[in-house]
């Protein structure tokens, strides 16, 4: 019996550092501080004109067209809207949420936009709309569909 409890103990002992060590390592593969990937680059590019604020606060930077950031994101979206569905443009919303911190404060007021924006693109069908709503900046989306 004390082999036995022995062994186990030495087999937790080998694996357990292995373990924590494979886990600490996938919990930091995306987080914002992590370098971003093209696809990562191509999200923050849209979303702040030519990429002028990749690797640079969003809060503090202004994009060539002279735009704040969430005013370059706001107009990202708006065409994002326009040119496929809202549910394409919440979908970028939520990539630059996640890619871009220093926005998320503006994100209930995007969202609430692209609300009303969606009704209006449906000609007031406001059931149409709210279809496309999902949990993006806490249903911002889905009240500002609603009025």
């Amino acid at each position: 019996m004390k082999q036995l409890v022995r062994r186990i103990g030495q087999t937790v002992a080998l694996t357990l550092p292995v373990v924590l060590v494979t886990t600490g390592t996938l919990a930091v593969t995306r987080v914002p501080w992590a370098p971003p990937t093209s696809l990562d680059q191509q999200v923050v590019a849209a979303s702040s004109g030519d990429g002028a604020g990749i690797g640079r606060t969003a809060a503090t930077t202004t994009t060539s067209d002279g735009l704040a950031p969430q005013d370059a994101l706001r107009v990202a979206l708006m065409d994002e809207l326009r040119a496929h569905n809202p549910g394409s443009a919440l979908d970028l919303l939520e990539r630059a949420m996640r890619e871009q911190p220093a926005l998320t404060p503006y994100c209930s007021s995007l969202a609430g936009e692209l609300g009303k924006a969606a009704v209006r693109k449906y000609q007031g069908d406001v059931q149409r709309a709210r279809t496309f709503a999902r949990a993006v900046c806490d249903g911002s989306f889905a009240a500002g569909a609603a009025g």
